[in-house]
């Protein structure tokens, strides 16, 4: 495949950045879109040309890092993948292809196709802990029953790796959909019940110190997130919100 890639290049947070064109051939429909922009990042280098900075980790779909804006999309045109997961076969040969970093205030671009996503981090350690009696013998599994339901619905969750994409592709650049995640997860279960007035009040808080926007309802976050997490969570931490505020 031949293809010209239009990919954003910014030296440093202060850079005003642009676009920059690259045309590149002989890339195999098998490969993955981070494969494809190793074979560029390996062509600028023997050119003795600055390669291209993105983030990556485990290029399997489980840490997020890998987060692009792919003609326009979060994670490109496929839907329940992550950028590591997404194939050079969802392209044509001569395609012209965009590729961006997120972009939301709350995600300021380090360098290329890299942004700072410690704003989630924050959020996640402003919900503080669980309390778990960890002295004596090891608790057994199924000493806390728990309806199957909303076991379920906790792990769905708890699938929410954080990637942004949700954030990238909100009008509003809003994180509702993944602080509701993160509040969902416990506040399905038992075990998170003791701490849920401060966890939900001190994640909200933190994610508007952050300076992400507010959800509208549009639903394009479900859409674009790669694992599928429902607009459902976003409800049950406005309950969750609410019922705290009125407990404090």
């Amino acid at each position: 495949m031949k293809l010209t890639l239009k990919i954003w290049r910014q030296k440093n947070a202060q850079d005003k950045g642009g676009i920059v064109d690259y045309p590149i051939d002989g890339i195999e429909p098998d490969m993955s879109f981070l494969e494809m922009l190793d074979v560029l990042n390996e062509q600028l280098i023997n050119k003795g040309e600055e390669p291209v900075a993105f983030d990556h980790d485990c290029r399997e779909g489980i840490c997020g890092m890998c987060s692009l804006f792919i003609n326009g999309e979060a994670h490109g045109p496929d839907r329940g993948v992550t950028t590591c997961q997404l194939h050079m076969r969802m392209f044509k040969d001569g395609d012209t292809i965009f590729i961006e970093p997120f972009r939301a205030k709350a995600f300021p671009v380090i360098k290329d196709l890299v942004v700072d996503r410690s704003s989630f981090d924050r959020i996640q350690h402003a919900g503080g802990f669980i309390s778990v009696n960890t002295s004596g013998n090891t608790i057994d599994a199924n000493t806390i029953p728990i309806n199957k339901h909303d076991a379920d619905k906790s792990f769905d969750a708890a699938a929410c790796i954080g990637c942004g994409a949700c954030v990238a592709t909100c009008k509003n650049g809003s994180a509702m959909l993944f602080v509701g995640a993160k509040v969902s997860q416990y506040a399905l279960l038992p075990q998170g019940k003791v701490e849920a007035v401060d966890r939900v009040l001190n994640m909200v808080h933190q994610m508007d110190l952050e300076g992400f926007g507010n959800c509208t309802n549009t639903g394009a976050c479900e859409i674009e997130c790669p694992k599928g997490i429902s607009l459902e969570n976003i409800a049950r931490m406005n309950r969750e919100y609410l019922s705290a505020s009125l407990k404090g």
